[in-house]
């Protein structure tokens, strides 16, 4: 990551130099090179911004190593298949809580896996975490009961999942994009400990409460 902001400023640096220097030779009506000059100079300009704004991106994602933590999630129960889910990150984030209905939780995420030139740039296996939902182990039920979902991830900067795919064809810099999913039950004073692997995301239960439900399930 860090490579990729100094690549992203060096080339935003170079571009503007360049572009100062087209403007120059234009003044001087040196017409052919003054515009050959600037046209490289917003090119470098714009593929800079472009580098920054996909790093600006990779940075909701987080370094996957091994088997990574992921969160922890502690249940309460509000009501009849009515859950409070409080969900802490690892590394200081501050924990959420959020409302679920249904019989089970649901955790899902994306995983980005590069190679090749990508992987020396810094960028390695990363994951985010997309969205925490409620589900219903009846699958008729859940046909007719709205869902709870709530947005975990939110979006900053260049899209790097969407232009991974756009560039696959020219690049090949994406070694696997996949998403996964975790879902346990959901009861009073549950708590479980979520993490990453390569394979994707793995739940645990955390407290005798989980193990009881799990047991139950």
């Amino acid at each position: 990551m860090a490579l990729l902001s100094v690549l992203a400023a060096v080339l935003a640096v170079a571009g503007l130099l360049l572009l100062l220097r087209g403007l120059a030779r234009l003044r001087r009506l040196r017409l052919v090179s003054g515009c050959a000059c600037g046209a490289g100079g917003c090119a470098l300009v714009a593929l800079g911004l472009a580098l920054a704004a996909a790093g600006l991106n990779l940075a909701t994602y987080q370094r996957l190593t091994a088997e990574t933590p992921a969160a922890t999630l502690e249940v309460t129960r509000s009501g009849p298949e009515r859950y409070h889910v409080l969900l802490e990150r690892p590394g200081g984030a501050i924990a959420r809580q959020y409302p679920l209905t249904g019989d089970e939780w649901q955790l899902d995420a994306r995983i980005l896996r590069w190679r090749g030139p990508a992987a020396l740039l810094g960028l390695d296996t990363r994951f985010r975490l997309e969205r925490l939902s409620g589900r219903y182990q009846d699958a008729d039920t859940a046909s007719r009961q709205p869902p709870s979902v709530h947005d975990l991830a939110g979006e900053r900067g260049l899209d790097v999942w969407r232009a991974a795919t756009g560039l696959s064809r020219w690049l090949p810099l994406v070694d696997a994009r996949y998403g996964s999913a975790a879902y346990l039950p959901l009861a009073d004073g549950a708590s479980y400990t979520i993490t990453v692997g390569r394979d994707g995301l793995i739940a645990r239960p955390a407290n005798e409460a989980a193990e009881r439900a799990i047991e139950a399930w």
